[in-house]
């Protein structure tokens, strides 16, 4: 029996949504006209440590919607997500056999969970699944991977993935791997801080396969490695970061970096981690998130930005928007600080869609 999700369809009162809100009626019906896509939800995580229901509509947990309880299934259909890449994170803990199984077992049991609500959700992989999904009423679930070193057990391990379910790989993630350096402090480094050889193979088959290549998490020097290799005819994509443009950060892009992303014609999609935005960890606002956007806008145009909120990533997300359901004030903010609407929906979901068409149609 298909589960019925426990959410409100906003679109029949958009004054009342806006008034919720204490936004501007015209914000929200931007919003509703648009399609909204996030490139980096990571709330399957919490699923697999401690059985967190994404079926199940929750409130805003232990922690009040920091680190975990910011996003569900019945949450992003009332936000009105019209799409988003759903992220299976890697345990660096385990060996590489180990995180191969590992992978085709979480991939197994979210493509599950996405089947078990056929009225809401629906499995795609392209942007012409995802038209069909959202035609029949519902959210276009993609399906992403964190860490390159899930399939780094040997050069066939890729073939793991079947019929290009996977849309994206974030190379590398808060540690270091076989792959490449993470851009994290922590990370260590040897004699290397870019990508190995089997980083640099690695790049060359996903581009074979493909599947983007994320270069969030990434050190500055495996940034520019990832180029090298990077088939020139295919986007490369930042799924979820701030620029350094705005708030200096070793987890941020500088403009070198937005400019390379943009060449290529990908996009970059701005996370929504308030130390990343703004610096104090409980201090962040959707404004300091539409000052990262309005930068990449200044640096490279308005076709290379997007949404990659990091939703469920353990972050601490801005005071103003806690959670999916406040989402409507970015296009509200984006309005006050003289966006235009075809760029509001440009960065809401349009960049998106044009790099995911681009590479799989």
């Amino acid at each position: 029996m298909n589960k019925i999700l426990d959410y409100r369809d906003h679109s029949k009162d958009p004054k009342g949504w806006a008034d919720e809100l204490g936004i501007s009626q015209e914000a929200v019906e931007i919003y509703l006209a648009s399609d909204v896509f996030d490139w980096h939800i990571d709330s399957f995580i919490w699923h697999r440590i401690f059985g967190y229901d994404l079926t199940e509509r929750h409130d805003h947990g232990l922690f009040g919607a920091r680190f975990y309880s910011q996003v569900d299934f019945p949450r992003i259909r009332e936000a009105r997500v019209t799409g988003a890449c759903w992220v299976i994170t890697t345990n660096p803990a385990k060996i590489a056999t180990e995180r191969a199984n590992a992978f085709v077992q979480n991939l197994a049991e979210l493509q599950s969970i996405i089947a078990s609500v056929p009225d809401d959700f629906a499995f795609v992989r392209n942007v012409r699944e995802y038209r069909a999904a959202r035609a029949a009423g519902k959210h276009g679930a993609f399906i992403g991977i964190q860490g390159g070193n899930a399939l780094d057990r040997d050069p066939s391990a890729l073939d793991l993935i079947p019929d290009q379910a996977v849309l994206r790989i974030t190379l590398v993630h808060l540690s270091s791997s076989s792959l490449g350096v993470s851009s994290s402090p922590l990370a260590g480094r040897g004699k290397s801080r870019g990508l190995t050889l089997a980083g640099r193979e690695y790049v060359r088959r996903l581009n074979e396969k493909k599947i983007f290549v994320d270069l969030a998490h990434i050190s500055r020097e495996g940034f520019f490695d990832a180029l090298e290799e990077h088939d020139r005819s295919q986007p490369v994509i930042v799924t979820h970061t701030g620029v350094s443009g705005v708030f200096p950060h070793w987890r941020n892009l500088d403009d070198e970096q937005v400019k390379a992303v943009a060449d290529l014609g990908g996009t970059i999609g701005v996370i929504y981690q308030s130390s990343f935005i703004d610096g104090p960890l409980l201090g962040g606002s959707v404004e300091g998130v539409v000052r990262h956007l309005e930068h990449i806008v200044k640096v490279a145009g308005d076709d290379f930005a997007s949404l990659g909120s990091d939703w469920d990533g353990a972050i601490t997300p801005p005071r103003d928007m806690p959670t999916c359901l406040e989402l409507p004030r970015i296009a509200n903010v984006m309005l006050g600080r003289g966006w235009k609407p075809e760029s509001i929906q440009k960065v809401l979901g349009g960049n998106s869609l044009r790099v995911i068409e681009s590479l799989r149609g």
